[in-house]
């Protein structure tokens, strides 16, 4: 399994604009698809965003489509998480996940996890 931390994380105006990166640790990275994850207090954790191995084929919620753009770097292990034009619903812990096969949208299908990043964004 990979090791996963995740960073970037902070306070941000409505508007704004935050980078997460995940760094993974172990050589078989290119072998696993990412997800990215969040958990608002009081709420369920969802789906942000997923990746292919390859990076060939990208996946988004609804609510952050056209605003969060996911991308990984396999040759130096690590995912990024652009997010553009925030709003006070974006506030949540964000978490970097990795599994094998096929991206899927449901946190249990996911054994590996970082220890997340809080982002929080202001009105």
């Amino acid at each position: 399994q990979v090791q996963l931390v995740e960073s970037g994380g902070g306070l941000v105006q409505a508007g704004g604009s935050l980078r997460l990166s995940c760094a993974a640790s172990g050589r078989t990275f290119s072998t696993y698809v990412m997800g990215w994850f969040r958990q608002a207090p009081g709420k369920e954790r969802e789906f942000v965003a997923g990746i292919s191995q390859s990076g060939s084929s990208t996946y988004y919620a609804d609510s952050v489509k056209g605003r969060f753009t996911i991308s990984r770097d396999n040759a130096k292990n690590t995912v990024h998480l652009p997010m553009s034009s925030q709003t006070p619903a974006d506030t949540a812990v964000y978490y970097c996940a990795a599994k094998v096969v096929v991206v899927t949208t449901t946190p249990g299908g996911y054994p590996c996890w970082g220890q997340g990043t809080q982002v929080t964004v202001s009105s």
